[in-house]
């Protein structure tokens, strides 16, 4: 039997209700919800759901980021323009219905660093209109928008501040990659306090302090392979090690909301797994646990932790909101995400480790099409789609991913793979990626793929890479360093140069130039930029031989839009065809589901072409989107004719 097409608005298009918060006083519940369409925060009464109704009155790209604060009667969201990350904070004012500007400033990026109950009427925001490379620290009035300078930031990385607001660590990047930490001195200076060398940098970071302010919590990999949970007595106690997993970083914590003891701690390798300080909060996970399919991630808490709102999270699923008493231990249900999804033919996402060609340990995700059944492997070897993540300097991870259901149920295989870079999985192997852009961190990809071929899951001659960032660099590079192995790519939002890309990050980046010289290539010696040079797909553009898609945003302020530009000139110069994708209105990625859906629709046929899988017309998809299809439209089946229809 034929499985059916899973439509894409179901996976791409807008949840029914997302993001779900309860206030810190337990009186509101709040989500994530269309209003016209276009997703905005919600409010109800804690104890009457029906109730709810929009505050925020987003009509174009939907709110993704809000919190609430402390005067029982404001939340706070984030918005930039049109993708530029050049984010606002605006807060709505529940009681008189009204939502203010917090910083009005054109081209500043507003970075909120801390909300206290301390300072229920204030936040702390972080913003570089003084100069843009800097975020100085500004008390925020939530009522009025009145703004107090906290700290002037003279070259900062960035601050770490207590409950009370005040200023605690600077952090000073080094031009050897790493960062000085310095510590507040009370006579307002800053003296140094501790150093990280680049290996550890990106595994050590301070996390915040205790109730009195006198301990401090911090991830630490000095000294250890994997970043641990650390605990020290300010200003010079000696670090106590609270948890830590040779197999994995600390990837998360659970602190009390208002003591801010520590109640757990987690890793991540192939699954989240905890490890309890909290006895009580070790009853009431293990508990929720047996009412769960998947995960248990508890997403908000009252001020009090009496009451909690909990997400349970499996891989071929929609994700369960759940309110919680814990003094009763009552579960009771909110809402279901995105409820069309229950009953679908959704897949599981089976963990792995694939060795690389040097011994390097790769965790990896597979997704298998529902024609396979519940074995492990196919029958025949299927078409594959490679997935490749952004970052570098991030991870997949286990869980629902619309991607990999997408692309499963259209009938390929799905392969995730952690390439060396990737974080979580300790420092050797996130060191392993400095210098190893299209070399080592490419071979791993390749390595994978190889061992896909040989455990009889994927057919060499129809495997496809994809991503998005870093995942889109890797992909150029595969059609161009490898040119023979992948049978078509879909690059979206990724860097051909490596040198331009350096030369045109955002300017509050400064900072951490270093930490890019480090671990990618020096863009200002001549040595290091023949480095580059000979490290970007678009010095090797005439190689391309097999099918490219891309999709960009013109407004990108991390990879810009000249990155595409370059390189499909470069193909149009030696007439090598590539379709090309543009979307004027967005940024690094498609945040308006409009944009989404009509660039997966234009994947999907592009796709199904070149590897054979299934697919839905591209149809009205593109209806509504701003997708200007700048290259190739007629190379992708179908795409010509939505084109027309979209006007």
């Amino acid at each position: 039997m034929t499985t059916p097409l899973i439509d894409r608005d179901l996976l791409f298009g807008n949840p029914e209700r997302a993001h779900v918060r309860i206030s810190p006083d337990g009186r509101w519940l709040s989500f994530l919800a269309p209003d016209e369409g276009v997703l905005n925060v919600w409010v109800a009464p804690a104890d009457d759901l029906e109730a709810a109704r929009p505050v925020t009155r987003d009509r174009k790209r939907g709110v993704r980021v809000f919190f609430w604060t402390y005067t029982g009667n404001h939340l706070v969201y984030l918005q930039d323009k049109e993708g530029d990350e050049n984010w606002r904070a605006y807060a709505v004012d529940l009681d008189a219905d009204e939502v203010r500007d917090l910083t009005p400033f054109e081209g500043v990026r507003a970075e909120v660093q801390a909300v206290s109950h301390r300072h229920p009427d204030a936040i702390l925001v972080g913003l570089n209109d003084r100069d843009p490379r800097y975020h100085d620290l500004h008390r925020v009035d939530l009522k009025t928008g009145e703004r107090t300078l906290v700290q002037q930031n003279d070259g900062y990385g960035g601050f770490v501040v207590d409950d009370e607001y005040r200023v605690r660590f600077a952090i000073v990047p080094t031009d050897a990659g790493g960062k000085e930490i310095h510590i507040a001195d009370g006579e307002g200076r800053f003296v140094e306090w501790g150093t990280v060398g680049l290996e550890d940098d990106l595994g050590t970071n301070l996390i915040g302090f205790d109730q009195a302010g006198t301990t401090l919590y911090l991830r630490d990999s000095r000294g250890r392979d994997t970043a641990a949970f650390v605990a020290m007595t300010l200003p010079d106690g000696d670090p106590e090690i609270l948890y830590e997993d040779p197999a994995a970083d600390v990837a998360d914590a659970m602190l009390h909301p208002e003591t801010r003891a520590v109640q757990a701690v987690a890793s991540n390798r192939l699954r989240k797994r905890w490890q309890y300080f909290d006895d009580a909060v070790a009853a009431d996970l293990e508990h929720l646990q047996d009412h769960a399919r998947g995960d248990v991630e508890v997403v908000s808490r009252t001020r009090d932790d009496q009451t909690w709102i909990v997400a349970f999270a499996p891989d071929d699923g929609p994700i369960r909101y759940v309110r919680y008493d814990r003094a009763a231990r009552a579960i009771t249900p909110l809402f279901v995400n995105r409820p069309a999804l229950e009953g679908l033919p959704l897949r599981r996402m089976q963990p792995l480790e694939i060795a690389a060609r040097d011994g390097l340990s790769l965790v990896s995700y597979l997704t298998l099409p529902p024609e396979v059944g519940p074995r492990d492997r196919p029958e025949a070897p299927l078409p594959m789609v490679l997935l490749v993540h952004g970052g570098p300097w991030a991870r997949s991870a286990w869980g629902y991913q619309p991607y990999h259901q997408w692309l499963a149920n259209r009938g390929y295989a799905v392969l995730d793979v952690n390439f060396r870079g990737s974080t979580g999985f300790g420092k050797a192997f996130l060191n392993a990626g400095n210098g190893a852009w299209a070399a080592a961190m490419h071979d791993d990809l390749i390595d994978a793929v190889a061992w896909a071929v040989g455990e009889g899951i994927a057919d060499p001659s129809r495997v496809a890479i994809m991503g998005g960032s870093y995942g889109g660099y890797a992909t150029l590079v595969g059609l161009t360093f490898t040119p023979e192995v992948f049978a078509c790519g879909v690059d979206i939002v990724g860097p051909s140069n490596i040198i331009t890309l350096l030369e045109s990050v955002p300017p509050y980046w400064a900072p951490f130039i270093a930490v890019f010289k480090r671990r990618v290539g020096d863009h200002t010696t001549e040595e290091g930029r023949a480095f580059l040079s000979s490290r970007s797909p678009l010095s090797r553009a005439d190689a391309i031989v097999r099918p490219l898609l891309i999709g960009q945003g013109a407004n990108d302020p991390r990879v810009k839009q000249a990155e595409s530009d370059q390189i499909v000139a470069a193909m149009e110069e030696k007439n090598i065809p590539v379709t090309y994708c543009l979307y004027p209105d967005e940024g690094h990625g498609f945040a308006r589901p409009e944009n989404n859906k009509s660039f997966n629709a234009v994947v999907e046929a592009f796709l199904a072409a070149h590897l054979g899988g299934r697919a839905q017309t591209i149809g009205d998809d593109v209806v509504g989107s701003s997708l200007e299809v700048k290259a190739g439209a007629d190379q992708v089946p179908g795409l010509a004719a939505a084109l027309t229809s979209q006007g």
